[in-house]
């Protein structure tokens, strides 16, 4: 690896919208820290990056534990020198209800991973950047964070949780030149998503202003901008990409 290759670290990187974004910075020329609690899912996005020409590894990490959030760090330290970026991206919901019906075990979980996990990320994470001076974080977040949707109050009360985060710590880390932003998706076509019958699918794509579906690789592209010295003077953002559902 060439001294002046940046490394990042991606959280929930396994599938979907964490794949597409590891893919999309492996072919930036990052070296790819990829983790999730899916050995099996994580070790195929590296492969897909070295595949493609890039440097990756897999790291297993269970977003909801602080200690494996430190050792994903120390990881990129021991064997690459440096860590440059982190995207937080792990996260999870609960099945919908009503908030009276919703079961407590599945609101903690969420909470967990979601709220909890991306705490434990950024301070790992930003404990390393605060040291060295310089680092760069982007969050996955969710048009959750920014809007109300009905059944889903542990999602939502999460992604705002993250939002929260995320514009707090760009105004404690500004002076010290780390950016902190992120990234609040709208109805993406993930493999969870195309599970939906047709005539659901259609009503998800209805209720967006450009009448489709983001892909993954528009949130990966919105990352990438997010990470580059293209973005050097945003921090404390967040960034919908949702073809305009936020604001219908």
């Amino acid at each position: 690896m060439s001294n002046d290759t940046k490394v990042v670290a991606v959280t929930g990187a396994g599938d979907g919208i964490g794949r597409a974004i590891a893919e999309r910075l492996g072919k930036d020329g990052y070296t790819v820290i990829v983790s999730d609690i899916s050995e099996e899912k994580g070790n195929e996005t590296v492969q897909i990056i070295k595949d493609a020409g890039g440097t990756a590894d897999f790291v297993f990490v269970d977003a909801g534990k602080l200690e494996d959030n430190e050792n994903l760090v120390k990881f990129a330290l021991d064997k690459y020198g440096r860590l440059d970026a982190a995207v937080n991206n792990a996260g999870l919901g609960a099945p919908p209800a009503p908030l009276a019906k919703i079961d407590t075990a599945a609101f903690d979980r969420a909470m967990s991973v979601t709220l909890r996990g991306t705490f434990f990320g950024m301070h790992a994470q930003l404990d390393h950047f605060a040291e060295v001076g310089k680092g760069n974080i982007v969050n996955i977040i969710s048009i959750g964070g920014l809007q109300a949707t009905k059944n889903l109050s542990p999602y939502i009360a999460a992604k705002h949780g993250v939002v929260g985060l995320t514009e707090t710590a760009a105004l404690d880390y500004a002076e010290q030149g780390i950016r902190i932003n992120g990234v609040a998706p709208g109805p993406i076509k993930t493999a969870a998503l195309a599970t939906l019958p047709e005539k659901m699918l259609k009503e998800q794509e209805d209720l967006v202003p450009l009448h489709r579906l983001g892909d993954p690789a528009e949130i990966a592209a919105a990352v990438s901008w997010l990470l580059s010295d293209e973005a050097s003077f945003v921090t404390g953002v967040v960034l919908p990409v949702d073809g305009g559902a936020v604001l219908s």
